[in-house]
């Protein structure tokens, strides 16, 4: 992206002064921090961290089931009333975490999502998004844009089809730059993920204040932390979790599990259709954090112990959506959020590899320097496993989504219309971006008009966009990423009509937004504090943590981002 576009959107101008003039208030590690541990456990509610640290009666007679979660919680801030970003993908979920920044200043709605501003790619991707023509320097034509797995030379491939990588390696080098979008004011340079985020990232200006950065994720998009420009990672590792499930030589997950062979050879389609196969695959990731932790690259060559890494779970995420046939059931068994027994082990497959992690700090003489933050990208909607709804269900008789009922309305590469297209931005929720000329008073009519159809739970529009987001439209009067009209359906309403799934995520609900939200560290005091936080103030609090200048990020200054005080008060006076 260029920063003509970005200067076009009409924020704040101190957002686009140097980060040098932010001067630090010292160098990393000055307060005693030196570490941060970041963990996204996706999907894991602020009441699954509750239930499973301090024990519900109907399991194991009321007792923990999950020590190692329950002994950071001893020396921990708790934030039960924390949301995440609104929409709750995890595309928009990490870069608000890493950011400190919503989509009205990182621009990212969504992992699939439209750009007026941008045009199509050059290679149709892996999961449809149609290429198409890109004129240098011309008005653009406008695209849908994808950073997921459909953006990797191969997705099939742990190693994302990256030439001469190892089983599980690939990286930025699993990426096709032929499958992502074309910016036609940079003369259709492909648009890299790191440069379709408009704001820096923790790992930016820690890299940058002379820190070692790293990250893992699941997939090689992921890279966006990085922030504009890229290359602020210094250990980048994200095995492909969409790709074709293989055995895994020599990994063993914390409970003991051999994925040498396939531990569930029924689904081998990919890691996130197994309740035992995604374990096989977040265990490669827990991996590189001990690597990282003994003073090593995620591969295991020599390096330092990184100021700032962390991964991502996938597991509890799939724990609570999946239904896998003659297998299991996930979700929950009630309104109280109490686990099935798979999504239980799930969780406990979490905290065991917390507990390693831990283990691994205290060994190597680095618990007390490392601030410990565990919290999600995401929730999941619903819990109360009585509210899910399909929509529309398997017999195509239970209703019909916002984009189908507007589909002529959207653009080729968004509408349902399109046979060979990626598909609406929709899950349990839906973002409609319209043609130009298009009329949003006329559509919202229609919408409206259809409620029960669509299951519609509100509707946002105008000033009501406008609100929490930008303008939409092409610059200079508007943001071209956002969305028209955003529709939010009844909770437990899902567009995408599975019937493998029990949940799904990316909504404005509570069970959607509501996550875990932990600071844990020996020298804080244990405290529950019940008053809202954001997932967006997790990026200040650890720069200031880490004895930086929160400022230093861009979203902080344009959106006014604070710190968690319960936390960094106590950490400065050590």
């Amino acid at each position: 992206m260029t920063k003509q576009s970005t200067l076009a959107l009409g924020l704040a101008a101190v957002s686009a002064l140097p980060v040098a003039m932010y001067a630090q208030t010292g160098s990393v590690g000055s307060n005693g921090i030196r570490h941060v541990l970041l963990i996204s456990v996706d999907g894991m509610h602020a009441v699954d961290f509750r239930n499973c640290a301090y024990g519900i009666p109907s399991i194991d007679s009321g007792g923990t089931y999950c020590p190692n979660l329950a002994a950071l919680g001893r020396t921990g801030v708790n934030y039960v009333g924390a949301s995440t970003s609104k929409p709750s993908d995890s595309f928009p979920g990490l870069t608000a975490i890493v950011t400190g920044g919503t989509p009205k200043s990182t621009g990212v709605y969504y992992d699939v999502a439209y750009d007026r501003s941008l045009d199509a790619p050059a290679k149709t991707t892996g999961n449809g998004v149609q290429a198409g023509s890109c004129g240098a320097y011309s008005a653009p034509t406008g695209t849908t844009t994808e950073y997921e797995e459909g953006i990797d030379l191969d997705q099939t491939k742990l190693n994302g089809g990256a030439p001469g990588a190892g089983l599980t390696e690939g990286g930025v080098n699993s990426i096709d730059p032929a499958r992502l979008p074309r910016d036609p004011a940079a003369g259709c340079a492909p648009v890299y993920p790191w440069d379709f985020v408009r704001t820096n990232s923790i790992f930016s200006v820690i890299h940058q204040a002379g820190g070692y950065t790293a990250w893992s994720d699941k997939h090689p998009a992921y890279s966006s932390v990085e922030g504009p420009g890229g290359g602020t990672l210094n250990d980048f590792y994200a095995p492909e979790i969409n790709s074709n499930v293989v055995p895994l030589p020599g990994v063993v997950t914390p409970e003991g599990v051999s994925c040498g062979t396939v531990p569930d050879p029924s689904q081998v389609g990919s890691w996130t259709d197994s309740f035992a196969n995604i374990r096989c695959y977040d265990t490669l990731k827990v991996n590189a954090i001990l690597n990282q932790i003994a003073g090593k690259t995620h591969s295991g060559a020599p390096a330092q112990m990184p100021n700032i890494f962390g991964m991502n779970f996938q597991a509890v995420s799939v724990g609570q959506k999946l239904i896998e046939k003659n297998v299991a059931v996930g979700g929950y068994l009630d309104a109280a959020a109490t686990p099935t027994a798979v999504l239980r082990e799930e969780i406990q497959f979490v905290d065991a590899a917390i507990g390693e992690m831990v283990t691994s700090l205290k060994d190597n003489g680095h618990f007390e320097d490392t601030l410990i933050v565990i919290t999600a990208k995401h929730g999941q909607s619903p819990i109360d496993p009585h509210r899910y709804l399909a929509v529309p269900g398997n017999s195509g008789d239970n209703g019909t989504t916002p984009a189908t009922l507007l589909a002529k309305d959207l653009p080729l590469s968004e509408s349902p219309l399109n046979p060979v297209g990626i598909g609406a931005t929709e899950d349990d929720i839906s973002l409609i971006w319209l043609k130009p000329g298009t009329v949003v008073q006329n559509d919202v009519s229609l919408l409206e008009s259809n409620a029960k159809a669509i299951g519609l739970g509100q509707i946002e529009y105008g000033p009501t966009v406008e609100l929490n987001y930008n303008h939409p439209g092409l610059a200079p009067t508007g943001d071209p990423r956002t969305p028209d009209i955003i529709v939010t359906p009844n909770v437990g309403v899902t567009y995408t009509g599975s019937s493998k799934k029990l949940s799904e995520h990316g909504g404005f609900s509570h069970d959607d937004t509501n996550v875990v939200m932990l600071f844990a560290n020996p020298a804080l005091t244990p405290r529950t504090v019940s008053a809202s936080a954001e997932t967006t103030q997790v990026a200040p609090t650890i720069l200031q943590a880490l004895g930086l200048n929160p400022q230093a990020l861009d979203a902080v200054r344009q959106e006014g981002t604070t710190v968690l005080t319960d936390v960094t008060s106590q950490l400065a006076l050590q």
